[in-house]
C-alpha cells in the first residue's frame, strides 16, 4: 500500500503544482477572467485520465488469460519507462519549473481562450495519463485481492490535493529540487517491481521463455500470504519466487538507473571536460597578460 500511497502522492503533487502555478499567476496579474478557461482545460484532462485508466481496467478484463498478461506486460514495461524519463526530466526541470509554465501561460493570454484551454489540458493532461498508466500498473502489481493498493492511490492523491493547497495559500514552503530527488529515487525503487512483475505476465504470455527457471523460492521463509509478505509486496513488489530473467531485468534497471538519477546534477564527464576547459583558458590568459 505505501509504494501505491507514493505513486499518488508524487504523481498527484505534480499535477497539483502545475495547477498552483497557473492559478496563482493569473490572480496576481489580475487575469481572473482567464480562470475558467484554465479550471476547462483541467476539467477535460482530469476526465481524459479517468477515462484512460477505467478504459485500461475494463477493457482488459474482456480478454483471454493470454492476452491480459501480454496487454498488462507490456504497458508494465511502458509505464517504467515513462516514469523513468518523468522523473528524471522533473528532476532536472523543478527549479525552473514556475518560469517556464509562466512563459506558456503568457504566450496562450494572448493567443485567446482555445490556447488557454490548451495549455492547461497539456501542462496536466500528460501528468494525468502518466499517472493512470502508471497507477494501473504497479496496482496490478501489487494486488492481493484486496482494496488497499487503490486505497493507497487515493489516499496518495488526496494528500497531494490538500499539499497543493497549502502551497497556494502561502502555507507550505517546498524545496521541490530535493522533494523530487527523495521521491524519484523510491519511485524508481518501486518501478524496478513493477517493471520485474510485468516482465513475469510476459513470460506467463508466453512472449519471454524462462519461466519455469526460478532464481530462488524462499516462499516458506516468506510466505505470500503473510503480513510481512504483503508488506514486502506492497511496498516493492517482491516475489518471494521469481524467476532468473525477473531477477536480472530488476537488477539491470535497479543499479544504474538509481546510480544516474542520484549522481549530483552536473557531475557528468563532459561537464568536467568542458570547466578544465575553461580552467585552462583562463590560465593560460592570464599567463601571456
Amino acid at each position: 500500500m505505501f509504494g501505491n500511497y507514493l505513486i499518488g502522492l508524487r504523481e498527484g503533487l505534480e499535477a497539483s503544482l502545475v495547477v498552483c502555478i497557473l492559478i496563482a499567476y493569473l490572480v496576481k496579474t489580475g487575469r481572473k477572467d482567464a480562470l475558467k478557461p484554465i479550471w476547462i482545460g483541467i476539467g477535460v484532462a482530469v476526465g481524459v485520465a479517468l477515462a484512460f485508466g477505467a478504459g485500461l481496467e475494463f477493457g482488459s478484463q474482456e480478454l483471454t488469460f493470454e492476452a491480459q498478461e501480454a496487454l498488462g506486460g507490456s504497458l508494465s514495461v511502458l509505464a517504467v519507462g515513462l516514469v523513468t524519463w518523468m522523473v528524471f526530466w522533473m528532476r532536472r526541470t523543478a527549479r525552473h519549473l514556475k518560469t517556464e509554465l509562466h512563459g506558456k501561460l503568457d504566450a496562450a493570454l494572448q493567443m485567446g481562450t482555445g490556447a488557454l484551454v490548451a495549455t492547461a489540458f497539456l501542462a496536466v493532461g500528460r501528468e494525468g495519463l502518466e499517472t493512470a498508466l502508471f497507477v494501473w500498473a504497479s496496482v496490478r502489481a501489487s494486488s492481493d485481492g484486496s482494496y488497499a493498493p487503490l486505497a493507497g492511490v487515493i489516499l496518495g492523491l488526496l494528500t497531494a490535493v490538500f499539499l497543493g493547497w497549502l502551497f497556494y495559500r502561502g502555507a507550505l514552503k517546498i524545496n521541490l529540487a530535493k522533494f523530487f530527488t527523495w521521491t524519484g529515487g523510491m519511485l524508481v525503487v518501486v518501478a524496478a517491481g513493477v517493471l520485474a512483475y510485468g516482465v513475469h505476465d510476459l513470460q506467463e504470455a508466453g512472449f519471454i521463455s524462462g519461466l519455469a527457471d526460478k532464481a530462488f523460492d524462499i516462499s516458506a521463509t516468506i510466505p505470500p500470504d503473510s503480513w510481512y509478505g504483503t508488506l514486502l509486496k506492497g511496498v516493492f513488489n517482491f516475489q518471494p519466487d521469481p524467476t532468473v530473467v525477473q531477477v536480472t531485468v530488476w537488477a539491470l534497471y535497479l543499479i544504474p538507473t538509481l546510480a544516474l538519477f542520484l549522481a549530483p546534477i552536473g557531475s557528468g564527464p563532459s561537464v568536467r571536460v568542458k570547466k578544465q576547459k575553461a580552467t585552462d583558458e583562463k590560465a593560460e590568459a592570464e599567463a601571456s597578460a
